[in-house]
């Protein structure tokens, strides 16, 4: 069931977590300003919070104090819990958010970076960066079910919407696990470019997209055959390819876009996905990281994280309309106004 590096510590602080159970498995907050509300959450490593904006006056609604150095978050499906991995304590923090608070909290490996859900909302599955490791959780008793070793620094989390395969970034190993979530094994491994971040799959589930910080580039996976297919290379006007650094992508829902966010670049790539192409390279804040669209995809949202600001990009113009100030290194963007479970973590 566990590993040897399953500590009596962690298992102790498992255990003291029981008592919050009910809290973690099921919905709270069923007021209806939990559901659509529009309001826009980010997290921030250095000032340990989720903003709050109101998402149509971009204005800040609420400051979330958290444990510290708050970085992926995910909703579940009804959105009245939001999930926080806080990578300085070593738990997930769970915000009810009707009330925006924290109210309880999920202890987890050292240094929590990225995380999902399972479609059934049963299952937590958490990137240990420091532990070179994927733990799978019972959300409901906070038992961990299995501890996964994977390359060093694990990162972006992806599961299929069947539930059964997880895919897992390695930043130092350079590759994709493919986890079976079951035996809690890796079944097989690819190697893509160097320092794999981010993921997103295709909606007919045949291609893997993920980006890759250092190489400057996104690698395209044959989901059947497990095989790199494509490498995509950016290099925006003006800059060196060393100021390349993608992490963030998003996929617009046909499947057809996507997002992808350069880093030290300071903007954001438009690709084609059938022909691979760049349309155009937008340019946003300093630094920009974490993306995430609006569920009508009319508003593409950057957190940029050497600015310290959000930028808000009108998706059908491709420019930047609003750059909104929100706090300390801002790492994950999200929007409370698309309902249902989500394959990815961001």
């Amino acid at each position: 069931m566990t590993s040897s590096l399953w500590t009596p510590n962690r298992r102790s602080l498992l255990k003291a977590g029981a008592a919050g159970a009910a809290l973690a498995g099921v919905p709270l907050g069923q007021s209806a300003q939990a559901v659509g509300t529009g309001r826009i959450y980010i997290s921030h490593e250095r000032s340990h919070e989720i903003v709050v904006l109101d998402g149509t006056s971009y204005q800040v609604v609420k400051r979330i104090k958290t444990s510290r150095r708050p970085r992926g978050m995910v909703f579940n499906s009804p959105h009245t819990l939001l999930y926080v991995a806080c990578g300085d304590e070593d738990v997930v923090d769970i915000i009810d958010v009707a009330k925006e608070k924290v109210v309880d909290a999920i202890p987890t490996g050292p240094s929590p970076e990225v995380l999902t859900i399972s479609p059934d909302e049963k299952t937590m599955f958490i990137a240990n960066e420091e532990d070179s490791s994927m733990w799978i959780i019972s959300i409901e008793d906070k038992v961990l079910l299995h501890e996964v070793p994977s390359g060093a620094e694990p990162e972006g989390v992806l599961v299929v919407p069947d539930g059964k395969i997880v895919y897992l970034t390695s930043e130092v190993a350079d590759m994709v696990h493919k986890v079976d979530v079951a035996r809690g094994i890796i079944l097989d491994n690819v190697v893509v470019g160097t320092r794999p971040r981010r993921m997103r799959i295709t909606p007919d589930q045949k291609e893997l997209w993920i980006t890759c910080e250092l190489s400057g580039e996104v690698y395209i996976v044959d989901v059947a055959s497990y095989k790199v297919t494509d490498v995509i290379n950016f290099l925006p006007p003006g800059f060196r390819q060393v100021d390349v650094t993608p992490v963030g992508l998003e996929m617009t829902a046909d499947g057809k876009k996507v997002w992808v966010t350069l880093g030290r670049a300071n903007h954001v790539a438009l690709v084609d996905v059938p022909t691979r192409k760049i349309e155009q390279y937008i340019l946003v804040g300093s630094r920009p990281w974490g993306i995430t669209f609006t569920s009508d995809e009319k508003r593409a949202l950057v957190a940029n994280c050497l600015s310290d600001d959000l930028s808000i990009v009108d998706i059908s113009s491709r420019r930047v309309q609003k750059s909104v100030p929100t706090g300390r290194i801002p790492y994950t963007p999200l929007v409370n106004d698309r309902i249902g479970w989500s394959p990815v973590g961001n």
